[in-house]
């Protein structure tokens, strides 16, 4: 009991802090595009601008949530929740102790995850009722899967180098 404990609260942290480093992340790209843009970048908030990741979050999680009204509320909701769960998810093939979880298969689950992420975009256009929506959802469709095959075989090609589906 006191493993599967150990468990859930390291795979809650690793998730906090992936979330953490991509918001500082994007205060890098912000300030990148502010020196190449030659205009100050988000430098406003806090010490040289450290704070402002948490100000964007406050911003967005403040503002207002519209849906249209002829929507299918519940899919059109969770459809982007069940894709950043899929994204996170994909962080378990990673070993930080040993004994953590292995997989034998980790390129297959890896695919696996990333491939069914792709129906949440499909999902959230077509829960809208909205044709534009729908041929966007579509579009995303396409265009993902028809990389995600050039993906597999350049995935595939190491399995056949190495003889194994595991990532480690």
């Amino acid at each position: 009991m006191l493993g599967y404990l150990f468990f859930v609260v390291v795979f809650l942290l690793l998730i906090l802090f992936v979330m953490v480093g991509v918001a500082f992340l994007t205060l890098l790209e912000r300030s990148v595009l502010g020196y190449v843009h030659v205009r100050s970048g988000p430098n406003s908030v806090g010490f040289v601008g450290v704070l402002q990741p948490f100000s964007d979050a406050i911003s967005l999680f403040s503002s207002e949530q519209y849906f249209p009204l002829v929507s299918n509320y519940l899919v059109y909701y969770f459809s982007p929740v069940f894709g950043l769960f899929l994204s996170l998810l994909v962080w378990l093939l990673i070993p930080y102790l040993s004994g953590f979880i292995s997989f034998e298969l980790g390129l297959l689950f890896f695919l696996a995850c990333t491939s069914l992420g792709v129906y949440t975009v499909m999902v959230a256009g077509w829960s809208s009722n909205s044709s534009y929506s729908l041929l966007g959802g579509l579009r995303a469709l396409a265009q993902t899967i028809s990389y995600e095959v050039s993906l597999a075989f350049i995935l595939f090609s190491f399995v056949i180098l190495i003889y194994s589906y595991n990532l480690v």
